[in-house]
């Protein structure tokens, strides 16, 4: 069973930063995964945020994020992150990290039903 793990959300002001981890203590093969953040607001619909391809070469964003938060991973260590900078209210939500087995080293995945694995969620919280 593929398990991922997110940490790092929380309760932050408006303009803050946080960043985000997701790690697999299960032993996925991370490097044959392209990865993904979700989030998924009260009463919304669980939305792409970032994607990563698996071999980190190619990434996309939502147009609400760009610019602001920067999806990266770090093979050695089985994890991804989202570095949320100048973050706002509306970027409350329950974020998701998703794993997708890619045979393509350079794609990016950008719906939920392209991902076969998924963590728990962490809350981040934006104050106004």
């Amino acid at each position: 069973q593929v398990q991922l793990v997110e940490s790092g959300g929380g309760l932050v002001q408006a303009g803050g930063s946080l960043r985000l981890s997701c790690a697999s203590p299960s032993g996925l093969a991370f490097s044959m995964y392209a990865m993904g953040w979700f989030r998924q607001g009260p009463e919304k619909d669980r939305d792409i945020v970032a994607s990563i391809s698996r071999t980190g070469s190619n990434t996309i964003y939502a147009d609400s994020v760009k610019g602001r938060f920067t999806i990266s991973r770090d093979s050695a260590k089985n994890t991804v992150y989202l570095q949320m900078n100048s973050l706002k209210p509306e970027d409350t939500a329950v974020y998701y990290c998703a794993a997708r087995l890619s045979g393509s080293a350079g794609s990016t995945y950008y719906t939920r039903n392209d991902y076969h694995f998924w963590g728990q969620g962490t809350q981040v919280t934006v104050s106004s």
